[in-house]
């Protein structure tokens, strides 16, 4: 790729492509690899299994023979360690921006109907100075394992509420149901999704005390009027049961439409109790939990089963991104203290995540183990998408 020859073919619209876009913010002097190329070095270590600059060095290194002939490199001595760093921390802004373009454009992404916000702080950027470390703040389909976007937080977590407006302003929610956690149950959140075309499901606690307690209160068993019985309700239910993790799952959500007049929230059609009741098959200990939740969805558009799915795929962010992040990809252990560069980084990160779903790899770390087998075929990924 450094020479004129044309043997090895990189498809427009390919990641390689993509990356080709990316302005060079080296000097001149002393460039020996053109950016696209160190990006495509780094991005194939990740699929390759490698996940700090010193393993994704000695990864490429070890496969000097392979790369120089593969790609048509000019120049023998491959980058060092020190380089892959700078280029992440110099051109972090730039490969988000073009990580996001490309993931954008992957098949089922514009169809996938629900975005799931949630925020993870970066571990390995902890230090002295610095106890909070890198939060940063993702949107993200659980259908695809597509991260969209993701945008830093400054200070405390806090702040999510701060840099969600601002998240949501970039992506296109006509069409979209976007579920969050406690921390974005807020109300200008709430009208900035309606007015853009979209349909909310949020999570009530006591951050919003007064919302709470007219659910729950809502949902509080009824007492019997003398005469009367009990007062007409509108509730209708929903459950699931799984096995899964050695242990047995129950769901059961209830939801009502009575409170859409009454309560303090804007495009509100629909208020609902979760119950979870965990049994672990081991040791036979239950764990119970309650949660209550508003949405902007009614009932002909969200009945109790399609409501509990909905609410599930929040969690999917928790197993299908962050999990695999730090597990697989070891996010919290690679140790970077430069928060731009660690912020490149899980850019990647999401970006090799969403690769391998888009093959159909269900076990990401089996997936690693196999391309680091067949290097070719992971540069395949990257050139022939």
């Amino acid at each position: 790729m450094e020479s004129n020859t044309t043997e090895f073919v990189v498809d427009a619209g390919s990641l390689y492509d993509h990356f080709m876009t990316i302005k060079d913010m080296r000097k001149k002097r002393g460039i020996r690899y053109s950016l696209p190329t160190i990006l495509l070095l780094i991005v194939l270590a990740k699929l390759c299994g490698e996940d700090k600059p010193y393993g994704i060095a000695d990864w490429v290194q070890s496969r000097k023979e392979l790369l120089l002939e593969t790609l048509q490199l000019a120049y023998p001595r491959l980058p060092h360690h020190t380089t892959y760093g700078r280029i992440l921390e110099d051109h972090e802004r730039e490969i988000d921006r073009v990580v996001s373009e490309y993931l954008g454009k992957l098949p089922k992404v514009e169809q996938e109907p629900v975005i799931t916000l949630d925020g993870k702080t970066i571990r390995g950027t902890i230090t002295e100075k610095d106890c909070f470390g890198l939060h940063l703040l993702t949107a993200y389909l659980p259908g695809v394992g597509v991260a969209l976007k993701q945008l830093p937080v400054e200070k405390d977590k806090e702040n999510e509420i701060v840099v969600a407006p601002q998240l949501l302003e970039s992506l296109n929610l006509e069409g979209k149901v976007v579920v969050g956690d406690a921390m974005q149950t807020q109300r200008g959140l709430s009208n900035q999704i309606v007015d853009a075309g979209g349909d909310f499901v949020w999570i009530v606690k006591n951050n919003q005390s007064k919302t709470r307690e007219a659910i729950e209160q809502l949902f509080a068993p009824q007492k019997r009027v003398r005469g009367l019985g009990c007062p007409p309700m509108d509730f209708s239910r929903a459950q699931t049961l799984d096995k899964e993790h050695g242990r047995l799952e129950e769901r059961t959500i209830t939801v009502s439409s009575l409170l859409n007049d009454y309560i303090d929230w804007p495009a509100v059609q629909q208020v609902f109790k979760l119950e979870r009741r965990f049994t672990y098959r081991n040791s036979s200990k239950v764990h119970h939990e309650i949660q209550y939740g508003i949405t902007s969805l009614n009932t002909q558009r969200a009945n109790p089963e399609k409501l509990l799915e909905v609410i599930r795929s929040e969690w999917g962010i928790e197993n299908g991104l962050h999990y695999r992040r730090d597990v697989t990809f070891h996010e919290d252990k690679t140790r970077m203290t430069r928060k731009r560069m660690a912020q490149a980084m899980t850019c990647i990160n999401n970006l090799v995540i969403a690769l391998f779903c888009k093959q159909g790899f269900a076990n990401h770390a089996r997936a690693r183990r196999i391309l680091d087998a067949h290097p070719l075929t992971a540069l395949a990924i990257i050139c022939r998408l």
